[in-house]
């Protein structure tokens, strides 16, 4: 079982900036690619940004160039530096964790943290 902590959402001004955290813990070894998703009001989750276990990084066309995904294995913590905000990222952010076990994946999510973009 991997348990996954959101924190660092809020309610921020265009153009402003705001960092995610994700603090994973129990099974963290068998953790390999992380991710971010966003779900806004009714639309469906999409995926914001992923990162493997060895660094390689993919963003969104939505958001390429304002939002940096990182992780620091020691810590079991993924990262999301978002820049330059819009009123359009306004939605709750979850973090994804796939655990792979016995060549099995298996998906574990947070329950999110909200972010909130005025205009």
């Amino acid at each position: 079982q991997v348990q996954l902590v959101e924190s660092g959402g809020g309610l921020v001004q265009a153009g402003g900036s705001l960092r995610l955290s994700c603090s994973a813990s129990g099974n963290t070894d068998c953790i390999s690619t992380m991710a971010w998703y966003r779900q806004a009001p009714g639309k469906e989750r999409e995926l914001v940004a992923g990162i493997t276990e060895g660094g390689t990084t993919n963003n969104a066309d939505s958001v390429k160039g304002r939002f940096t995904i990182s992780r620091d294995n020691a810590k079991n913590t993924l990262y999301l530096q978002m820049n330059s905000l819009k009123p359009e990222d306004t939605a709750v952010y979850y973090c994804n964790a796939v655990c792979v076990t016995w060549g099995a994946n298996r998906d574990y999510w947070g329950t999110g943290t909200l972010v909130t973009v005025s205009s």
